[in-house]
């Protein structure tokens, strides 16, 4: 949750060798970086001649520039690829290449107008740059280029990102993957604080005993200067080796001098730029209630975590601090009805509550946020909470609310007018699968921020991370003032909170160079009583205090007020009316445009070099929407880089015992039913006879029978057909079978392999998953199960899940692909169930009256494993009333039959 942040990339060349660009209608199978089918007998040659990264930091503000140089010592054309991993929260100014002695440089426009360049390139099979989620912090800038033979290409990538004080420091990261040795390999940066260096330190993952002399740092008091570059022979890892030991992050961290209460103003070119931190304040107590989601899809890993996270958290409260614990699925259970104040009793009991938190049932977000409110409301009203002290709640969830009130909207509504402004919110969303856009909008509108949670072995971490950012307050509803008459333009300048480690950041535009009256004031609340400091602010002589620098970084104050007002036009554009939602975002575009920075509303278009292969085709530098990287990165689950997305309206899914799954997220809801049949038994999926789209699944049962007498099955083969596209492809839980154009590829789970051809994409992880992309339509994926191999009744069986099936024509039918275009129903009369955490409804669908329980289905994608819990209505008796007709009407004779 603090991870690392700043400046930071990647860089990666390779040519074609690897992968290689057949011309159509050729078949090109690969297994991990083995090419099994090459276009030249002659080896395909990329040498990578120079990586350079060049950051210059001016006060906070980073300018970083990328370049790197590779040749094609081929005798024939390929593709050279360029990838940079930058921070999401930079934006890119500049991307130009130098393709034998001409530069083609890129253009910022209007999203929208570019839109139909880059739609013309892809539809034509060139290729496009993308800026897209690559992990937590970072995002990937990915283009490629033809460069023909013996010849050689320049890339200079260049971005910008004010830093960010977390935690006492500030944090230049480069990750730096080159795959190979590098001619002339060089990292530079120079920062220049005028307020002074406090420390600086420079380190990287992957320095060994023999590398770490060649980082070079020199700092004085005001500027450091960092070095690393190696030589070829010093980055192989042996004599003879290819290979390189340049793998993994080098990672600058530094912070600035605390000299003033009044914080540091710098005046440059018209704009002035106040940094405010102020030293050695007494920290307010804060009153805090942690509202933590328990539901069914918490199960595992996440929950062993969370306790994990709230146990250390709570081992560190600070003594003068309340806090109250709530867990919630579709129950509210509170540890107790008032806040506690932290002695080492009450943590200790609150730590006992803690580990006894365990998975079940659904998610109501609404309900149990509204009672940790409440709790603090009475608690203020009872003068139970020290009266200068800070409120706030933490919400912790992993999913969508699936009961109580589940429309999102009101839900936010709920919260907002429930808080009225007196209290802080801070959700953390678990996992890809979560609704980040909700949870975001809802801290906004509450004084807070959303952070997601990423899963992983240091999920905890992340956690605790979050917390210590916000654990010490040092002041409330800050304001920094300046003349009226002397400034316009400002950025944000009222902040509800000032957190220990962290820093104000606000800019603005003089309306004349009378620095003589410059006053600048700030005002908060503090524990004791309130902070006030004034002073007189001046300007900065940068000649004076870098006689030796002839150009720094330009008008870098001009460009960081640009910076702060964009990002805070683009997050205002997220609340409010429709109109000051639009009016935000008309400004926001108007000033990219101007600044030439990509945002979310903009693209930067080059035009690539004509080539033999075709004509001048556009590149496009495209920043993505927070939902827009939520989509990519749940696709990373699947090791599938060429999905862009799941689909956005629904997922079909059928796995385990076997249970089908219909996943209805415009809905907020599920529909689930199973199919009880001897083994052996093949059932028909998915039909679609204007394509010739057929899918079976053929079922498999326990190697013997269990001492409750109950065989379960399971399926163990699917045969995929596309008669028009002239594919068939037969997996069973060894091997898969792949025929294609009458070319038959037989490959094994235990492989990573990809197959491209003209009408089918096949990728294939290692006893994981099969992603199946057909031409202009479905994709499936087949995930594999792995059961212990001395197990006594389980054998190893396949799940299928489906996407984009809405490229399917409305014809599609089946056990799956009747549900294609959704379902039409109601739910009603909710009632005791004969579990109680399973409640019974009446469900009308179809016509019909149908009882209905609500239950629990199990979806595998993030977890081969364990998978996660789906709250859904179950439909009883192998899905009568909800499928069209009987369950025996979709058994066929064989694996590739209709009927």
């Amino acid at each position: 949750m603090s991870g690392l942040q700043g400046v930071g990339l990647l860089l990666l060349l390779w040519g074609s060798a690897g992968l290689l660009l057949p011309g159509r209608g050729a078949l090109v199978v690969s297994r991990g970086h083995e090419a099994l089918q090459k276009r030249s007998t002659t080896e395909a040659t990329v040498e990578v001649h120079s990586v350079k990264v060049d950051c210059t930091v001016t006060s906070r503000f980073a300018h970083t520039v990328t370049t790197s140089k590779a040749l094609n010592k081929a005798n024939f054309s390929q593709e050279i690829f360029f990838e940079v991993e930058l921070p999401k929260t930079a934006f890119i100014v500049n991307f130009s290449m130098e393709i034998d002695g001409e530069v083609y440089v890129g253009e910022v426009k209007e999203k929208e107008k570019a839109k139909k360049q880059y739609d013309q390139a892809v539809s034509s099979g060139r290729t496009a740059g993308l800026v897209k989620a690559s992990g937590r912090t970072m995002e990937k800038f990915s283009v490629s280029v033809n460069v023909a033979a013996e010849s050689n290409v320049t890339f200079v990538l260049t971005y910008e990102e004010l830093l960010q004080r977390k935690l006492g420091q500030y944090e230049i990261l480069t990750r730096l993957k080159p795959k190979q040795p590098v001619h002339e390999f060089q990292i530079v940066a120079n920062i220049y604080e005028p307020q002074g260096l406090s420390f600086v330190d420079a380190h990287a993952t992957f320095l060994s005993n023999e590398l770490l002399p060649l980082v070079e740092k020199t700092v004085t008091d005001n500027k450091a200067h960092i070095s690393f570059s190696p030589t070829m022979d010093q980055q192989r890892k042996c004599p003879d080796c290819d290979g390189t030991l340049i793998d993994g992050d080098f990672i600058i961290k530094y912070d600035v001098k605390r000299a003033q209460s009044l914080g540091d103003v710098q005046i440059v070119n018209g704009y002035f730029v106040h940094f405010f931190a102020p030293p050695d304040l007494p920290r307010v107590p804060k009153n805090v209630v942690f509202v933590i989601d328990k539901s069914g899809s918490m199960r595992g890993t996440k929950m062993i975590q969370t306790r994990e996270a709230m146990l250390a958290i709570l081992e560190d409260i600070d003594e003068e601090d309340h806090f109250a614990l709530i867990q919630f699925d579709d129950r509210i259970e509170p540890w107790r009805e008032s806040l506690s104040k932290a002695t080492k009793e009450n943590v200790a009991e609150g730590m006992d509550y803690v580990r006894n938190i365990s998975d079940r049932g659904g998610t109501n977000i609404n309900d149990a946020v509204l009672r940790g409110v409440d709790m603090l409301i009475k608690d203020r009203q009872q003068k139970n909470l020290p009266e200068r002290s800070v409120d706030m709640i933490i919400l912790l969830t992993d999913g969508m609310p699936y009961n109580g009130e589940i429309h999102l909207p009101t839900i936010q509504t709920n919260v907002h007018s429930a808080m009225g402004g007196n209290m802080s919110m801070f959700c953390l969303g678990f996992g890809n699968d979560v609704d980040y856009s909700f949870l975001d909008v809802m801290s906004k509108q509450n004084k807070g921020v959303a952070r997601r949670i990423f899963e992983g072995s240091d999920a905890a971490l992340q956690l605790q991370g979050f917390y210590q950012e916000v654990a010490n307050p040092l002041l409330s509803e800050v304001d920094l003032r300046y003349p009226d008459n002397a400034v316009d333009s400002l950025t944000t300048n009222h902040y509800t909170q000032l957190y220990n480690g962290s820093e104000i950041v606000v800019a603005g535009r003089l309306m004349d160079n009378d620095l003589d009256n410059f006053i600048v004031e700030v005002f908060g609340q503090g524990f004791e009583e309130d902070f006030t400091v004034q002073g007189q602010a001046s300007a900065v002589d940068w000649d004076m205090m870098y006689p030796d620098e002839e150009y720094i970084f330009g008008d870098f104050t001009e460009r960081l007020w640009a910076y702060l007002t964009i990002q805070q036009l683009l997050e205002q554009s997220k609340t409010g009316s429709p109109e000051d939602k639009a009016n935000a975002t008309a400004k926001a575009l108007h000033m990219s445009l101007e600044y030439s920075f990509v945002t979310t509303l903009t693209s930067m278009v080059v035009t690539k070099p004509e080539t033999e292969d075709g004509p001048d085709s556009p590149l496009i530098a495209d920043k993505l929407t927070e939902e827009q990287r939520q989509q990519t990165e749940r696709v990373a689950y699947l090791h599938r880089p060429s999905i862009n997305a799941y689909p956005a309206s629904h997922t079909y899914l059928v796995d385990g015992d076997p249970h089908f799954l219909i996943e209805l997220p415009d809905r907020h809801d599920a529909l689930c039913f199973n199919i009880d049949d001897k083994p052996g038994t093949i059932f028909n999926l998915v039909r679609e006879p204007t394509q010739g789209i057929l899918v079976n699944g053929q079922t498999i049962g326990d190697k013997k029978i269990p001492p409750d007498g109950k065989i379960n099955t399971y399926f163990g083969r699917f045969g995929i057909v596309h008669h028009i596209l002239g594919v068939r492809l037969e997996v069973s839980t060894e091997d898969i079978s792949v025929l294609q154009d009458d070319k038959l590829v037989q490959l094994l789970w235990s492989d990573t392999a990809s197959v491209t051809g003209p009408n089918m994409d096949l990728f294939l992880t290692k006893d994981h998953s099969l992603t199946v992309s057909l031409k202009d339509s479905v994709k499936f994926v087949i995930l594999l199960h792995k059961v212990w191999e001395k197990h006594p009744y389980h054998q190893d069986y396949l799940g299928f899940y489906t996407l984009d099936s809405h490229l399917l024509p409305p014809t599609v039918h089946g056990l799956l692909g009747q549900f294609y275009h959704g379902i039409e129903y109601e739910v009603s009369d909710l009632r005791p169930g004969e579990v109680t955490e399973k409640p019974d409804a009446t469900m009308y669908v179809k016509g019909q009256e149908l009882n209905v329980t609500r239950g629990w289905q199990r979806d595998f994608r993030r977890d081969v494993k364990n998978g996660d819990n789906v709250p859904c209505w179950f439909v009883h008796s192998n899905g009568t009333g909800l499928i069209d007709g009987d369950a025996t009407d979709y058994v066929v004779s064989g694996l590739f039959k209709r009927d």
